[in-house]
């Protein structure tokens, strides 16, 4: 009998504690509260998920989720291992929550989240995952500099070092913004090279800012971005030079005033100057230019060619011409293409030439007309403004 008395009493109480434990861990996060209702509910009845699961390996760069049911998330912290934060956004009925970027490649990432239910009932869960590690990696070398100031011309020009394939996904973690606003639109002259223009040139004063959100963007086959930079730069003054082949003349406009009228010598009638809208891309205030670098075998090797500013990524130049005489400025097309302004050899004196690569800005714009060769090609240089506005807007992935 003694026995049976405290095996009774064994049983009564592992059952009184199992009444009141069994209350507090329900699954599917349970009230908690008896029957009669006679207790307030202990336990949240927000459901958390985060995806991916706790423990998972190769985590696609975009797969980060995490949400609830019966509640709204509280709080999401999501850090890599050196602890650095990752920027997220919470949906407006509090219920999923997704990072703004890509995750970045062949990272550990840990996850903290809360949420409550509508009687303020407290639930959390965490995850730790690695996302997928790249086989190859992508970046853009973006044109202007940060912080430069620029011509209105100056288009911004990306060039990828491996050719994307998923120009969509690459074009749209890519953003090209203005104060004051104005439309940008993207257009992609090849797998390799996106550019981003208004339909006008751009208005002097403008503050142009690149977002590049590359990081963990696959651009092809297991080819994935590694950038997340955000690049500014100003709009100058509006400077428009206007060459007339025909004349031998370059007008210089700045802010629509004429400041200079230049005599010119552009090129000769067998190897003429491209027409159209140029944008310069480079300065050089000392260069070389070797006839077999653009086709010309050895026509010309002149190692100190001053004020060179460049026009075309074939070769056109505006540049100081010091072997010429004086006469032919204003008189005569004697180059292989290029605009030639009269110079003297090593530079200085205040010549033509000085005088406008030192009142040049990388962006200004350069117009030839006049001349008996076609208009240059949109992707030759940065010198998409000679295509159409739909044509380019046609350009774009998205």
């Amino acid at each position: 009998m003694a026995l049976l008395l405290g095996a009774l009493l064994m049983i009564t109480a592992c059952s009184g504690g199992g009444a009141s434990s069994g209350g507090a861990g329900g699954s599917g996060g349970g009230s908690g509260a008896p029957d009669d209702g006679s207790a307030e509910a202990t336990v949240s009845t927000a459901v958390l998920a985060i995806t991916p699961e706790d423990g998972s390996d190769n985590v696609a760069t975009d797969e980060l989720k995490v949400s609830v049911r019966d509640g709204e998330l509280t709080s999401v912290e999501v850090t890599d291992a050196e602890g650095n934060e990752v920027e997220g956004e919470l949906s407006e009925d509090g219920a999923t929550w997704q990072p703004v970027n890509r995750l970045a490649n062949g990272t550990e990432y840990h996850v903290t989240a809360t949420a409550e239910d509508a009687a303020g009932l407290e639930a959390a869960q965490t995850a730790t995952f690695t996302t997928v590690t790249a086989a190859d990696t992508f970046i853009g070398f973006f044109t202007p500099e940060d912080g430069s100031t620029v011509g209105v011309g100056m288009p911004v020009s990306i060039n990828f070092n491996r050719e994307i394939t998923n120009q969509a996904d690459v074009e749209q973690h890519i953003t090209v913004t203005a104060e004051p606003e104005v439309e940008i639109a993207p257009h992609w002259f090849s797998s390799t090279r996106l550019d981003f223009r208004p339909e006008e040139y751009w208005e002097p004063g403008t503050k142009v800012t690149l977002s590049l959100r590359l990081s963990g963007v696959e651009g092809a086959e297991g080819i994935y971005g590694t950038q997340s930079k955000d690049v500014s730069f100003t709009i100058g003054r509006s400077q428009i030079s206007t060459v007339d082949a025909e004349a031998h003349t370059m007008v210089v406009e700045r802010d629509g005033e004429v400041l200079r009228e230049i005599p010119i010598s552009a090129g000769s009638p067998e190897t003429p100057t491209y027409n159209g809208i140029m944008v310069i891309s480079e300065k050089h205030e000392v260069t070389r230019m070797n006839g077999d670098t653009v086709g010309f075998g050895g026509e010309y090797d002149i190692p100190d060619v001053p004020y060179a500013m460049r026009l075309s990524t074939s070769g056109t130049f505006v540049h100081g011409n010091y072997w010429s005489s004086s006469d032919t400025f204003g008189s005569a097309n004697v180059s292989h293409g290029c605009v030639g302004l009269e110079a003297r050899q090593g530079g200085g004196g205040n010549t033509p030439a000085q005088w406008f690569y030192e009142e040049s800005l990388l962006g200004d714009v350069l117009i030839v007309k006049n001349s008996d060769d076609v208009t240059i090609a949109p992707d030759n240089g940065l010198n998409g403004w000679n295509m159409p506005w739909d044509e380019w807007v046609a350009g774009s992935a998205l």
